[in-house]
């Protein structure tokens, strides 16, 4: 999706006005029966699309109540995604919008508008059922919001393809290799370890979840550095990278489990969209993204319950359930990114069906060691883009569950709180301000929720984008 400003006399065959007063209809170009029209039908259906010449009118009513500031711009998104059909109906490429309300509110218009046209087309051969939008034009909008705004789309865009992706293309081979494509385009550095240097490392819990697979594993390290960057010290993003997982020997049912399960590198997507966006938006920050990749199988050498892993930090893992493996790998990323003695470190992961049960589609669960500031700052950043964040609690009795009697600790803790103890096996990790952030829930959607997609939504982008700049 491209996003820019209208060039002088320019006309384009497909317009939005958006308003919020129906006093505005006048600056409309339009008869006075049609204003009349509008002004008896507006508040009930919300827009009113107009075919006409030389160009087809969309006219979207903007009401103004809602309690927070960031509630009318979710109403925005809202009402923005309720064109997509219509425009598809023309089947529209461009669209111009023209609207006195403020940048922020049009943006957030725009941003609905452009997130609910998405579509992963890629493997449709039919053109039917390419995309239709391809482009948004604003009569007005300052540079700084048409940056931000192409930024977080474009990547949120990216994140949705890549959780789209089947196993039979993104293996974690594959998907190192579209991290550094995207590091190329866009302008951030990319390393990447394959296997043998993973071994000597002695990555563990990385090792032993790819032991069934016949693909290797990769362990990806993306670092956009602004010359002008306000931390003195990195903000570190993890991201769990399973690109398939079967369960492995604890062996998931398919149906509405294992079949959705190319969307388990969903945190892996959101760190990658993140530092592309940031990159994208040229934000004055220094950041890094850790990357741990593989897909968990039950093969020949997969690794079992009841075996002791040793992480990449020399602790030991007594592992209860090979289905609790996003952990293991996340570990020994967390274990990594102390060396780059952080300012804070976030963690994103479809972790924990509990998680999901929790707070179903709705936000995303946070829980860690960071002080309130930084966790205010994340909740501020999910009430800016509607990616709301519940804070769970993180109380020391919860490292009781995972004692175990022949190692350090073990990899589940048990029925109770189940996405609490997968961030305390977490915690284990660490030694500096750290956020864990559980997307199980809202990551990949079995039908569409207004703009958020079916398949794959690209949730923690747009937050994490958010994060960033607040720091």
């Amino acid at each position: 999706m491209n996003f820019r400003t209208q060039v002088a006399n320019e006309k384009l065959s497909h317009e939005i006005y958006l308003i919020n007063h129906l006093n505005q209809l006048g600056e409309i170009p339009l008869s006075e029966d049609q204003r009349d029209y509008l002004r008896e039908n507006l508040k009930a259906s919300n827009f009113i699309f107009l075919p006409q010449k030389p160009a087809n009118i969309f006219v979207a009513y903007a009401d103004d109540h809602a309690k927070e500031p960031y509630q009318k711009l979710e109403k925005l998104r809202l009402l923005a995604n309720k064109l997509v059909s219509p425009l598809n109906a023309q089947k529209a490429d461009k669209v111009l919008i023209s609207s006195a309300l403020k940048d922020a509110e049009k943006a957030a218009f725009a941003e609905g508008l452009a997130l609910g046209a998405y579509r992963f087309t890629k493997y449709f051969v039919r053109k039917e059922e390419k995309q239709s939008l391809q482009e948004i034009v604003f009569s007005q909008l300052n540079t700084e919001t048409l940056k931000d705004l192409q930024a977080v789309v474009e990547s949120t865009y990216v994140a949705r393809n890549l959780v789209n992706e089947p196993l039979s293309y993104l293996t974690a081979k594959m998907l190192a290799k579209e991290i550094e494509k995207l590091g190329h385009e866009t302008g951030f550095k990319v390393e990447v370890f394959n296997k043998k240097k993973i071994e000597a490392l002695k990555m563990g819990g990385l090792l032993a979840v790819n032991r069934g697979s016949q693909d290797p594993p990769t362990f990806s390290i993306l670092e956009y550095k602004s010359a002008q960057a306000k931390n003195s010290a990195p903000i570190v993003l993890v991201g769990k990278g399973v690109v398939y997982d079967t369960g492995g020997l604890s062996l998931k049912p398919t149906p509405g489990s294992m079949d959705s399960m190319k969307s388990d590198m969903g945190g892996a997507a959101a760190v990658i969209g993140a530092i592309n966006a940031a990159a994208k938006a040229e934000l004055p920050i220094h950041v890094i993204g850790l990357i741990p990749a593989t897909d968990n199988r039950p093969g020949e050498k997969a690794y079992v319950p009841g075996d002791v892993v040793k992480m990449y930090d020399g602790s030991t893992v007594e592992v209860l359930n090979t289905d609790a493996e996003g952990r293991m790998l996340l570990a020994d990323a967390l274990a990594y990114a102390k060396n780059y003695k952080p300012q804070v470190v976030v963690d994103l992961a479809t972790l924990t069906g509990a998680a999901a049960i929790a707070i179903g589609k709705y936000g995303v669960v946070a829980m860690g060691t960071a002080d309130d500031k930084d966790f205010a700052k994340l909740d501020a950043a999910g009430k800016e883009c509607y990616e709301r964040v519940a804070r769970f609690p993180f109380w020391d009795e919860y490292d009781e569950l995972l004692k175990s009697t022949i190692a350090d600790q073990k990899n589940i803790g048990g029925r109770e709180a189940g996405a609490i103890t997968a961030g305390k096996f977490l915690e284990h990790f660490t030694d500096y301000p750290w956020i864990h952030i559980d997307i199980a829930g809202p990551a990949f959607l079995d039908s569409a929720d207004h703009y958020r997609s079916q398949g794959g939504t690209g949730v923690g982008v747009r937050l994490i984008y958010q994060f960033l700049k607040s720091l």
